[in-house]
């Protein structure tokens, strides 16, 4: 199993943690009319800096998903006089771009996936 999970690298963990952020961002967009809720994001470049470096340490990864501390509050451009934070544009084109990111890295895990294939089924 080690050897499967080195072979496909981060990717899986990406794609997890992109779930994640749609699932967070998803939540600022359903109280978008919410008096004063705060609009939160993870931090993704941070969270795969660290699964990144304890994979080039060979160390074991266990990415159970994004926990509670994990969560930023997002600073808006323009306060709303009611306390919310969510600003529906940001969240929107937020969404989108999470979106096309977890299609980029379901690319190259397929492409992965069929690299392995082609290899156990000795084909070159």
């Amino acid at each position: 199993m080690e050897l499967f999970d080195k072979a496909l690298g981060v990717h899986p963990f990406s794609m997890k943690l992109r779930l994640d952020r749609a699932e967070i961002i998803a939540s600022n967009l359903a109280n978008v009319d919410t008096p004063g809720f705060k609009s939160r994001d993870v931090d993704y470049r941070q969270i795969m800096q660290s699964v990144s470096s304890s994979f080039s340490q060979n160390r074991e990864v266990d990415f159970a998903g994004v926990q509670t501390d994990e969560l930023k509050y997002r600073v808006p451009y323009q306060p709303s006089s009611d306390g919310n934070t969510v600003e529906l544009n940001i969240e929107q084109a937020k969404f989108a771009s999470n979106s096309m990111d977890f299609q980029t890295s379901l690319t190259f895990l397929n492409m992965k996936i069929n690299g392995l294939h082609k290899v156990i089924s000795g084909k070159s």
